[in-house]
């Protein structure tokens, strides 16, 4: 079986970053992640970051890109992942004004545009989501499954977010299965056991990562990725529990 590699999105570490974004990168290596999935390259060029990764034995999974970049300087995006290395753009998030369902219709014409772009150029568009893409629409239809089965699944593949999909009371598993092949990375982040439902270390709460672990080898997946939104501890020591986590069940 081959090994999945784990990278870490670099949103998680953010505050960090500013500070000290080579230093940054440097630890992450030594704690034994393969990658790193940007939000932002701290600043730098993307040869710059291509050095860093290169001295530090680390990958570029892909990037996390807003929708604006995505439609307005598309170019750049894709000319950046090549210098990475990244087979990977991701679009990450909407912001509310773009939720209605309306916004939905467009973003599938946009999505379908933008992966096929990539497509050509040897890059990989996804989708990442959060828990208000599974809100329904008024064919019944969750947004998420409306972004994915009107997109072209050539050209538009999925990043599934365990802990949102958990959070809205869905199966993170069921879904990885259901768009089989069509996944080729995987947001791993765990939730709190409380009523709060907060953001947690690997193996710390209640998402049943083991599961979504055991999809890997079938399900087509190239990259787990650790992400915590908002970390309680520092978060170097939070994604040194998750990583740490991983390397018993890998």
């Amino acid at each position: 079986m081959t090994r999945i590699p784990v990278a870490v999105q670099m949103f998680t570490l953010r505050e960090e970053s500013q500070k000290d974004f080579a230093g940054t990168l440097k630890k992450v290596a030594a704690l034994g992640y393969d990658g790193v999935e940007f939000a932002g390259f701290g600043g730098l060029e993307a040869r710059e970051v291509k050095t860093l990764l290169d001295e530090l034995g680390l990958q570029a999974a892909s990037s996390h890109v807003p929708l604006d970049q995505l439609e307005n300087n598309l170019a750049k995006v894709i000319e950046d992942q090549k210098i990475l290395g990244s087979k990977y753009v991701v679009c990450p998030y909407l912001l509310p004004e773009n939720r209605s369902e309306q916004n939905y219709k467009a973003l599938v014409s946009v999505l379908n545009h933008v992966g096929e772009v990539c497509s050509a150029e040897g890059i990989t568009l996804l989708y990442h989501n959060h828990d208000f893409e599974l809100d329904r629409l008024s064919d019944g239809r969750m947004a998420l499954e409306t972004i994915f089965e009107d997109t072209n699944p050539e050209y538009v593949k999925s990043e599934f977010d365990v802990y949102w999909l958990t959070k809205a009371g869905e199966n993170p598993v069921e879904w990885i299965k259901r768009y089989q092949n069509r996944t080729p990375i995987v947001h791993l982040k765990d939730m709190t056991t409380d009523g709060e439902k907060f953001f947690a270390e690997l193996g710390t709460g209640g998402v049943d990562i083991q599961a979504v672990l055991n999809t890997g080898e079938d399900g087509g997946i190239n990259w787990w990725v650790v992400e915590q939104d908002v970390c309680r501890r520092n978060p170097f020591e939070s994604i040194e529990i998750s990583i740490n986590y991983l390397k018993e069940k890998l």
